[in-house]
């Protein structure tokens, strides 16, 4: 089994920035996808943005051009680079890794921004 822990979360002031990492406890090299979710305060999980293995990314509307996911398949680590951030990037953040028959989860980083 591959566990997943994210770090770098925190509190930062809206227009600032922060990085994600997802660190996987084994190889991930065969994940179909890996990504990084988020869930607001109250709300449903929501994806974010999503890198394939062949290396495509996809990203949900409100982070295009301000999130960028990325990884380092010799690290079998995630990252998620978040550039001027707003207050409703407020949420904890989640990575995941789809190994086929499962997908794993991490346990989640809070960010939180204020304004």
């Amino acid at each position: 089994q591959v566990r997943l822990m994210e770090s770098g979360g925190g509190l930062v002031q809206a227009g600032g920035s922060l990085r994600l990492s997802c660190a996987a406890s084994g190889s991930i090299s065969g994940a179909r996808t890996q990504g990084w979710y988020r869930r607001p305060l109250g709300k449903v999980r929501e994806p974010v943005a999503v890198i394939t293995k062949d290396g495509s990314t996809r990203y949900e509307d409100s982070v295009k051009g301000r999130f960028t996911i990325s990884r380092d398949a010799a690290q079998n680590t995630l990252y998620l680079q978040m550039n001027n951030l707003k207050p409703e990037d407020t949420a904890v953040y989640y990575c995941n890794a789809d190994l086929g028959p499962i997908t794993e989860w991490g346990q989640g980083t809070q960010v939180t921004v204020s304004s």
